[in-house]
Protein backbone atom coordinates (compact mmCIF):
# COMPACT_ATOMS: atom_id res chain seq x y z
CA UNK A 1 0.00 0.00 0.00
CA UNK A 2 1.14 3.45 -1.09
CA UNK A 3 2.39 5.71 2.11
CA UNK A 4 0.49 8.53 3.14
CA UNK A 5 1.81 12.18 3.54
CA UNK A 6 2.42 11.70 7.32
CA UNK A 7 4.09 8.35 7.09
CA UNK A 8 6.16 10.30 4.49
CA UNK A 9 6.87 12.93 6.83
CA UNK A 10 7.99 10.76 9.63
CA UNK A 11 10.89 9.49 7.36
CA UNK A 12 12.14 13.03 6.08
CA UNK A 13 14.94 14.52 7.90
CA UNK A 14 12.27 17.63 9.36
CA UNK A 15 15.02 20.83 8.83
CA UNK A 16 12.39 22.64 6.90
CA UNK A 17 15.30 23.95 4.65
CA UNK A 18 12.77 24.48 1.50
CA UNK A 19 15.52 23.96 -1.14
CA UNK A 20 12.95 21.22 -1.97
CA UNK A 21 11.50 24.74 -3.10
CA UNK A 22 8.30 23.72 -0.36
CA UNK A 23 7.80 25.55 2.87
CA UNK A 24 8.18 22.99 4.72
CA UNK A 25 8.85 19.06 4.78
CA UNK A 26 5.43 18.52 5.55
CA UNK A 27 4.62 20.18 2.20
CA UNK A 28 6.77 17.87 0.71
CA UNK A 29 5.73 14.95 1.82
CA UNK A 30 2.36 16.04 1.13
CA UNK A 31 3.71 16.61 -2.69
CA UNK A 32 5.56 13.28 -2.48
CA UNK A 33 2.79 11.21 -1.56
CA UNK A 34 0.55 13.01 -4.60
CA UNK A 35 3.19 12.10 -6.78
CA UNK A 36 3.62 15.72 -7.86
CA UNK A 37 7.32 15.71 -6.66
CA UNK A 38 10.46 13.56 -6.67
CA UNK A 39 12.48 12.23 -3.66
CA UNK A 40 15.58 13.33 -5.39
CA UNK A 41 14.37 16.64 -5.16
CA UNK A 42 15.12 16.63 -1.21
CA UNK A 43 19.06 16.80 -0.60
CA UNK A 44 19.42 15.73 2.50
CA UNK A 45 16.88 12.52 2.73
CA UNK A 46 19.08 9.56 4.49
CA UNK A 47 19.54 6.19 2.36
CA UNK A 48 17.53 4.54 4.85
CA UNK A 49 14.89 6.84 4.41
CA UNK A 50 15.16 6.46 0.31
CA UNK A 51 15.07 2.97 0.78
CA UNK A 52 11.69 3.44 2.52
CA UNK A 53 10.10 6.13 0.46
CA UNK A 54 11.16 4.43 -2.97
CA UNK A 55 7.22 3.03 -3.29
CA UNK A 56 6.12 6.75 -2.57
CA UNK A 57 8.33 7.92 -4.63
CA UNK A 58 8.19 6.10 -7.85
CA UNK A 59 5.02 7.73 -10.27
CA UNK A 60 2.50 5.57 -10.52
CA UNK A 61 2.66 4.85 -14.02
CA UNK A 62 6.44 3.78 -14.25
CA UNK A 63 8.63 5.08 -16.91
CA UNK A 64 10.05 3.08 -20.22
CA UNK A 65 13.35 4.14 -22.13
CA UNK A 66 13.52 2.30 -26.07
CA UNK A 67 16.17 2.77 -27.78
CA UNK A 68 19.71 4.35 -27.12
CA UNK A 69 21.79 7.23 -27.79
CA UNK A 70 20.28 9.57 -30.49
CA UNK A 71 17.43 7.43 -30.63
CA UNK A 72 16.45 7.08 -27.41
CA UNK A 73 13.25 8.16 -26.60
CA UNK A 74 10.94 7.76 -22.80
CA UNK A 75 7.77 7.14 -22.18
CA UNK A 76 5.12 6.83 -18.97
CA UNK A 77 6.12 8.85 -15.60
CA UNK A 78 2.26 10.46 -15.96
CA UNK A 79 0.82 11.89 -12.76
CA UNK A 80 -2.70 13.29 -13.89
CA UNK A 81 -5.46 12.33 -15.54
CA UNK A 82 -6.23 15.68 -17.18
CA UNK A 83 -3.30 17.68 -18.81
CA UNK A 84 -4.79 21.02 -16.56
CA UNK A 85 -4.35 19.34 -13.52
CA UNK A 86 -0.63 19.81 -13.60
CA UNK A 87 0.68 18.44 -17.24
CA UNK A 88 1.78 14.98 -18.97
CA UNK A 89 5.13 14.14 -18.99
CA UNK A 90 6.93 12.13 -21.81
CA UNK A 91 4.91 13.02 -25.12
CA UNK A 92 3.31 10.34 -27.39
CA UNK A 93 5.79 8.22 -29.63
CA UNK A 94 4.54 7.56 -33.14
CA UNK A 95 5.43 4.58 -34.92
CA UNK A 96 5.36 2.71 -38.19
CA UNK A 97 4.36 -0.92 -39.44
CA UNK A 98 6.64 -2.62 -41.15
CA UNK A 99 6.57 -6.16 -42.44
CA UNK A 100 8.59 -8.58 -43.63
CA UNK A 101 6.31 -9.46 -46.41
CA UNK A 102 7.14 -6.36 -47.95
CA UNK A 103 8.94 -5.84 -51.58
CA UNK A 104 11.99 -3.84 -51.27
CA UNK A 105 10.74 -1.12 -53.69
CA UNK A 106 7.99 -0.35 -50.60
CA UNK A 107 10.25 -0.93 -47.84
CA UNK A 108 12.77 1.40 -48.73
CA UNK A 109 10.17 4.35 -49.65
CA UNK A 110 8.73 3.70 -46.36
CA UNK A 111 12.56 3.49 -44.59
CA UNK A 112 13.21 6.99 -46.89
CA UNK A 113 10.15 8.89 -45.91
CA UNK A 114 10.21 8.02 -42.18
CA UNK A 115 13.50 9.48 -42.09
CA UNK A 116 12.47 12.40 -43.89
CA UNK A 117 9.02 12.96 -41.36
CA UNK A 118 11.41 15.91 -38.96
CA UNK A 119 10.28 19.01 -38.20
CA UNK A 120 11.14 21.87 -36.06
CA UNK A 121 8.71 23.97 -34.45
CA UNK A 122 8.50 26.03 -31.82
CA UNK A 123 11.88 25.13 -31.29
CA UNK A 124 11.40 21.17 -31.08
CA UNK A 125 12.07 18.56 -32.58
CA UNK A 126 9.03 16.28 -34.22
CA UNK A 127 9.29 13.49 -35.94
CA UNK A 128 8.44 9.23 -35.99
CA UNK A 129 10.35 7.47 -32.96
CA UNK A 130 9.98 3.96 -33.80
CA UNK A 131 9.82 1.40 -36.34
CA UNK A 132 7.79 -1.60 -35.39
CA UNK A 133 8.82 -4.68 -37.56
CA UNK A 134 6.56 -7.30 -37.99
CA UNK A 135 7.11 -11.30 -38.73
CA UNK A 136 4.20 -11.56 -40.88
CA UNK A 137 6.46 -14.37 -42.68
CA UNK A 138 6.92 -16.61 -40.00
CA UNK A 139 10.37 -17.15 -41.72
CA UNK A 140 13.02 -16.72 -38.87
CA UNK A 141 16.05 -15.64 -41.59
CA UNK A 142 13.60 -13.38 -43.40
CA UNK A 143 12.28 -11.51 -40.42
CA UNK A 144 16.41 -10.93 -39.45
CA UNK A 145 16.95 -10.06 -42.54
CA UNK A 146 14.89 -7.12 -42.77
CA UNK A 147 15.29 -6.33 -38.88
CA UNK A 148 19.48 -5.53 -39.80
CA UNK A 149 18.04 -3.67 -43.41
CA UNK A 150 15.82 -1.80 -41.25
CA UNK A 151 18.55 -1.22 -38.34
CA UNK A 152 21.30 0.08 -41.51
CA UNK A 153 19.23 2.27 -43.04
CA UNK A 154 17.50 3.89 -40.15
CA UNK A 155 18.28 5.82 -36.99
CA UNK A 156 14.77 5.21 -35.07
CA UNK A 157 14.08 3.20 -32.64
CA UNK A 158 12.90 -0.55 -32.90
CA UNK A 159 10.44 -2.53 -32.08
CA UNK A 160 11.00 -6.55 -33.54
CA UNK A 161 7.25 -8.14 -33.04
CA UNK A 162 6.99 -11.82 -32.85
CA UNK A 163 5.58 -13.76 -30.27
CA UNK A 164 7.85 -16.69 -31.35
CA UNK A 165 10.50 -16.58 -28.68
CA UNK A 166 12.77 -18.51 -30.66
CA UNK A 167 12.03 -15.54 -33.31
CA UNK A 168 12.70 -12.78 -31.29
CA UNK A 169 15.54 -14.18 -29.59
CA UNK A 170 17.36 -14.06 -33.17
CA UNK A 171 15.63 -11.02 -33.51
CA UNK A 172 17.19 -9.63 -30.62
CA UNK A 173 20.86 -11.07 -31.65
CA UNK A 174 20.43 -9.12 -35.51
CA UNK A 175 19.67 -5.75 -33.74
CA UNK A 176 22.85 -5.80 -31.52
CA UNK A 177 23.05 -3.00 -29.13
CA UNK A 178 19.61 -1.11 -29.90
CA UNK A 179 17.58 -1.78 -26.78
CA UNK A 180 14.89 -2.32 -28.73
CA UNK A 181 11.14 -2.95 -27.60
CA UNK A 182 9.95 -6.73 -27.47
CA UNK A 183 6.43 -7.15 -28.88
CA UNK A 184 5.21 -9.31 -26.99
CA UNK A 185 4.18 -11.66 -24.58
CA UNK A 186 1.21 -13.27 -24.07
CA UNK A 187 -0.50 -15.94 -21.73
CA UNK A 188 0.76 -18.63 -23.98
CA UNK A 189 4.36 -17.85 -24.08
CA UNK A 190 4.97 -15.11 -21.35
CA UNK A 191 7.90 -17.57 -19.37
CA UNK A 192 10.14 -17.60 -22.57
CA UNK A 193 9.54 -14.53 -23.68
CA UNK A 194 9.04 -12.38 -20.65
CA UNK A 195 12.68 -14.54 -19.81
CA UNK A 196 14.62 -13.42 -22.49
CA UNK A 197 13.65 -9.69 -21.65
CA UNK A 198 14.88 -10.32 -18.40
CA UNK A 199 17.96 -11.92 -19.53
CA UNK A 200 18.98 -9.06 -22.34
CA UNK A 201 17.35 -6.37 -20.00
CA UNK A 202 15.47 -5.00 -22.49
CA UNK A 203 11.72 -3.26 -22.41
CA UNK A 204 8.57 -5.43 -22.93
CA UNK A 205 5.15 -5.28 -24.30
CA UNK A 206 2.51 -7.37 -22.82
CA UNK A 207 -0.49 -8.34 -25.00
CA UNK A 208 -3.31 -9.55 -23.36
CA UNK A 209 -7.15 -9.91 -24.73
CA UNK A 210 -8.42 -7.72 -22.59
CA UNK A 211 -8.00 -5.62 -19.63
CA UNK A 212 -8.55 -8.69 -17.10
CA UNK A 213 -6.28 -10.98 -18.87
CA UNK A 214 -3.68 -7.64 -19.51
CA UNK A 215 -3.91 -7.09 -15.44
CA UNK A 216 -3.16 -11.01 -14.84
CA UNK A 217 -0.57 -10.91 -17.15
CA UNK A 218 1.20 -7.84 -15.53
CA UNK A 219 1.16 -9.69 -12.17
CA UNK A 220 3.04 -12.31 -13.23
CA UNK A 221 5.94 -10.85 -14.92
CA UNK A 222 6.02 -7.98 -12.66
CA UNK A 223 6.14 -11.24 -10.04
CA UNK A 224 9.40 -12.13 -12.08
CA UNK A 225 11.27 -9.03 -11.70
CA UNK A 226 10.48 -7.37 -14.34
CA UNK A 227 9.19 -3.84 -14.66
CA UNK A 228 10.20 -2.22 -17.97
CA UNK A 229 6.97 -3.03 -19.46
CA UNK A 230 4.30 -1.30 -22.19
CA UNK A 231 0.53 -2.74 -21.93
CA UNK A 232 -1.34 -3.78 -25.30
CA UNK A 233 -4.90 -4.87 -24.15
CA UNK A 234 -5.04 -6.82 -27.11
CA UNK A 235 -8.60 -4.51 -28.41
CA UNK A 236 -8.67 -3.58 -31.97
CA UNK A 237 -12.34 -1.88 -32.15
CA UNK A 238 -12.08 2.01 -31.36
CA UNK A 239 -14.49 1.45 -28.51
CA UNK A 240 -12.86 -1.53 -26.54
CA UNK A 241 -9.87 0.01 -27.15
CA UNK A 242 -10.54 3.33 -25.69
CA UNK A 243 -12.04 1.92 -22.85
CA UNK A 244 -9.42 -0.31 -22.12
CA UNK A 245 -7.09 2.94 -22.18
CA UNK A 246 -8.61 4.83 -19.93
CA UNK A 247 -9.84 2.14 -17.28
CA UNK A 248 -5.87 1.67 -17.41
CA UNK A 249 -4.62 4.81 -16.49
CA UNK A 250 -7.76 5.45 -13.95
CA UNK A 251 -6.76 2.29 -12.25
CA UNK A 252 -3.23 3.30 -12.42
CA UNK A 253 -3.72 6.59 -10.60
CA UNK A 254 -6.79 6.53 -8.85
CA UNK A 255 -6.72 3.13 -7.51
CA UNK A 256 -2.99 3.11 -7.71
CA UNK A 257 -3.71 -0.96 -9.09
CA UNK A 258 0.04 -1.47 -10.00
CA UNK A 259 -0.41 -3.94 -12.77
CA UNK A 260 -1.67 -1.35 -14.92
CA UNK A 261 1.19 1.35 -13.52
CA UNK A 262 2.95 0.98 -17.27
CA UNK A 263 2.80 2.64 -20.39
CA UNK A 264 0.49 1.70 -22.99
CA UNK A 265 0.54 1.13 -26.87
CA UNK A 266 -2.48 1.17 -29.45
CA UNK A 267 -2.52 0.14 -32.93
CA UNK A 268 -5.10 2.28 -35.11
CA UNK A 269 -3.03 0.60 -38.20
CA UNK A 270 -4.80 -2.55 -36.97
CA UNK A 271 -8.17 -1.32 -36.37
CA UNK A 272 -8.67 -0.45 -40.10
CA UNK A 273 -8.05 -0.38 -43.69
CA UNK A 274 -8.99 3.47 -44.65
CA UNK A 275 -6.00 5.46 -43.58
CA UNK A 276 -7.73 8.63 -43.16
CA UNK A 277 -10.07 6.82 -40.40
CA UNK A 278 -6.65 5.40 -38.93
CA UNK A 279 -5.47 8.92 -38.65
CA UNK A 280 -8.41 9.83 -36.82
CA UNK A 281 -7.90 6.75 -34.73
CA UNK A 282 -4.55 7.79 -33.98
CA UNK A 283 -5.87 11.11 -32.83
CA UNK A 284 -7.90 9.61 -30.13
CA UNK A 285 -5.83 7.36 -28.85
CA UNK A 286 -2.95 10.36 -28.62
CA UNK A 287 -5.64 12.48 -26.41
CA UNK A 288 -6.64 9.40 -24.29
CA UNK A 289 -3.43 8.19 -23.10
CA UNK A 290 -1.76 5.81 -25.59
CA UNK A 291 2.21 6.12 -25.11
CA UNK A 292 3.15 4.80 -28.10
CA UNK A 293 0.45 4.79 -31.23
CA UNK A 294 1.77 2.40 -34.32
CA UNK A 295 0.37 3.68 -37.43
CA UNK A 296 0.65 1.58 -41.24
CA UNK A 297 2.52 5.21 -42.72
CA UNK A 298 4.70 7.73 -42.33
CA UNK A 299 2.93 10.05 -44.54
CA UNK A 300 3.49 13.93 -43.64
CA UNK A 301 -0.46 14.22 -44.15
CA UNK A 302 -1.06 11.58 -41.39
CA UNK A 303 2.11 12.71 -39.33
CA UNK A 304 2.50 15.98 -38.98
CA UNK A 305 -1.13 17.36 -37.85
CA UNK A 306 -0.47 14.20 -35.03
CA UNK A 307 3.16 15.36 -34.00
CA UNK A 308 1.44 19.04 -33.60
CA UNK A 309 -1.70 17.54 -31.50
CA UNK A 310 1.27 15.69 -28.96
CA UNK A 311 3.17 18.61 -28.69
CA UNK A 312 0.25 20.85 -27.89
CA UNK A 313 -1.20 17.77 -25.28
CA UNK A 314 2.19 17.51 -23.96
CA UNK A 315 3.21 21.22 -23.29
CA UNK A 316 2.72 22.75 -19.87
CA UNK A 317 -0.42 24.48 -19.46
CA UNK A 318 0.91 26.89 -17.13
CA UNK A 319 3.85 27.88 -18.99
CA UNK A 320 3.10 30.01 -22.76
CA UNK A 321 4.87 28.29 -25.51
CA UNK A 322 7.91 30.15 -26.70
CA UNK A 323 10.92 30.32 -29.00
CA UNK A 324 14.10 31.07 -28.09
CA UNK A 325 14.79 34.73 -27.81
CA UNK A 326 17.23 35.94 -30.64
CA UNK A 327 17.36 37.24 -34.04
CA UNK A 328 15.92 34.76 -36.73
CA UNK A 329 17.29 34.72 -40.33
CA UNK A 330 14.00 34.38 -42.45
CA UNK A 331 15.28 33.66 -45.80
CA UNK A 332 18.98 34.84 -46.54
CA UNK A 333 19.03 38.13 -44.90
CA UNK A 334 22.15 40.60 -45.51
CA UNK A 335 23.31 43.84 -44.28
CA UNK A 336 20.53 45.45 -46.30
CA UNK A 337 18.06 43.32 -44.95
CA UNK A 338 15.31 44.73 -42.69
CA UNK A 339 15.21 44.73 -39.55
CA UNK A 340 11.86 43.61 -36.90
CA UNK A 341 11.16 42.96 -33.50
CA UNK A 342 8.51 40.89 -31.92
CA UNK A 343 7.43 38.67 -28.33
CA UNK A 344 8.72 34.94 -28.01
CA UNK A 345 5.29 33.61 -27.81
CA UNK A 346 5.48 31.02 -30.00
CA UNK A 347 2.43 31.86 -31.85
CA UNK A 348 3.49 35.61 -32.34
CA UNK A 349 6.61 33.98 -34.20
CA UNK A 350 5.13 31.56 -36.18
CA UNK A 351 2.43 34.23 -37.55
CA UNK A 352 4.89 36.68 -38.37
CA UNK A 353 7.72 34.80 -39.78
CA UNK A 354 5.01 33.29 -41.89
CA UNK A 355 4.28 36.68 -43.08
CA UNK A 356 7.84 37.73 -43.80
CA UNK A 357 8.23 34.35 -45.83
CA UNK A 358 5.50 35.34 -47.85
CA UNK A 359 6.53 38.83 -49.00
CA UNK A 360 9.42 36.88 -50.14
CA UNK A 361 11.56 39.23 -48.55
CA UNK A 362 14.82 38.27 -46.50
CA UNK A 363 14.94 39.93 -42.93
CA UNK A 364 15.64 39.51 -39.58
CA UNK A 365 13.54 38.74 -37.38
CA UNK A 366 14.00 39.75 -33.47
CA UNK A 367 12.96 37.96 -30.69
CA UNK A 368 12.62 39.29 -27.26
CA UNK A 369 12.22 37.32 -24.32
CA UNK A 370 8.52 38.30 -23.21
CA UNK A 371 8.72 35.23 -21.20
CA UNK A 372 5.86 33.37 -23.72
CA UNK A 373 3.50 36.20 -23.81
CA UNK A 374 1.86 37.67 -26.81
CA UNK A 375 2.75 41.44 -27.81
CA UNK A 376 0.39 43.30 -25.90
CA UNK A 377 0.26 40.89 -22.92
CA UNK A 378 3.75 41.50 -22.41
CA UNK A 379 3.79 45.28 -23.15
CA UNK A 380 1.22 45.68 -20.34
CA UNK A 381 3.14 42.73 -18.21
CA UNK A 382 6.06 45.32 -18.69
CA UNK A 383 7.92 42.55 -21.20
CA UNK A 384 8.06 44.44 -23.91
CA UNK A 385 8.95 47.84 -23.39
CA UNK A 386 11.79 50.00 -24.29
CA UNK A 387 14.65 49.23 -22.25
CA UNK A 388 13.84 45.32 -22.68
CA UNK A 389 14.02 45.90 -26.22
CA UNK A 390 16.96 48.00 -26.02
CA UNK A 391 19.00 45.74 -24.29
CA UNK A 392 18.27 42.56 -26.60
CA UNK A 393 19.26 45.60 -29.66
CA UNK A 394 22.18 46.32 -28.55
CA UNK A 395 23.54 42.95 -27.26
CA UNK A 396 22.08 41.01 -29.65
CA UNK A 397 25.05 41.88 -32.49
CA UNK A 398 22.85 42.67 -34.98
CA UNK A 399 24.29 46.11 -35.39
CA UNK A 400 27.21 44.42 -36.81
CA UNK A 401 25.15 42.17 -39.64
CA UNK A 402 23.16 45.18 -41.08
CA UNK A 403 24.46 48.60 -43.05
CA UNK A 404 21.37 50.53 -41.63
CA UNK A 405 19.68 51.43 -38.06
CA UNK A 406 16.03 50.65 -38.87
CA UNK A 407 14.27 49.09 -36.72
CA UNK A 408 10.43 47.70 -37.49
CA UNK A 409 7.96 47.66 -34.15
CA UNK A 410 5.03 45.67 -33.90
CA UNK A 411 1.76 48.38 -34.75
CA UNK A 412 0.35 47.52 -31.37
CA UNK A 413 2.60 48.99 -29.26
CA UNK A 414 3.23 52.08 -31.77
CA UNK A 415 2.84 54.47 -28.51
CA UNK A 416 6.66 53.46 -27.17
CA UNK A 417 8.65 54.21 -29.91
CA UNK A 418 9.20 57.83 -28.87
CA UNK A 419 10.99 56.22 -25.66
CA UNK A 420 12.46 53.44 -27.72
CA UNK A 421 14.07 56.02 -29.72
CA UNK A 422 15.52 57.57 -26.74
CA UNK A 423 16.69 53.97 -25.44
CA UNK A 424 18.25 53.63 -28.99
CA UNK A 425 19.44 57.06 -29.97
CA UNK A 426 21.56 55.76 -33.13
CA UNK A 427 18.11 53.84 -34.72
CA UNK A 428 15.24 55.23 -36.62
CA UNK A 429 11.89 53.56 -35.16
CA UNK A 430 9.53 52.55 -37.59
CA UNK A 431 5.69 51.45 -37.00
CA UNK A 432 4.82 48.43 -38.33
CA UNK A 433 1.18 47.23 -39.21
CA UNK A 434 -1.02 46.22 -36.12
CA UNK A 435 -2.58 42.94 -37.99
CA UNK A 436 0.02 40.11 -38.92
CA UNK A 437 -1.80 39.59 -42.63
CA UNK A 438 -0.34 43.06 -43.56
CA UNK A 439 3.01 42.39 -42.76
CA UNK A 440 3.79 40.80 -46.63
CA UNK A 441 2.87 44.12 -47.98
CA UNK A 442 4.61 46.66 -45.22
CA UNK A 443 7.81 44.68 -45.82
CA UNK A 444 7.73 44.67 -49.86
CA UNK A 445 6.77 48.31 -49.80
CA UNK A 446 9.93 48.87 -47.14
CA UNK A 447 12.21 47.02 -49.02
CA UNK A 448 11.05 49.21 -52.08
CA UNK A 449 11.32 52.83 -50.26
Amino acid sequence: MALTGLDIFKLLPKTNCKECKQPTCLAFAMKLAQGQAKLDDCPHVSDEAKAALSEAAAPPILGVTVGNGESEFKIGEELVLFRHEKRFINPTAMAVLIKDTMADDELNALLDQAEKDSWERVGQHLGIKLLAVKCESGDTGKFTDVLKKVSDASKLALMPMTEDPEIMSAAVDAVGDSHPLLYAATMENVDAMAGLAKEKGLPLVLKGTDIQTLAELSEKVKAMGIEDLVLDPGTRELRKTLEAMVAMRRGALNKKFKPFGHPTITFPCEETDDTYFEGALAGIYVAKYSDIVVTSTPDAWMQYPLQVEIQNIYTDPQKPMAVDAKFYEIGTPGPDSPVLVTTNFSLTYFIVSGEIEASKVDAWLGIVDSEGQSVLTAWAAGKFVPDVIAKFINTSGIAEKVNHRKLVIPGYVAQISGELDEELPDWEILIGPREAADISAYIRQLVAA
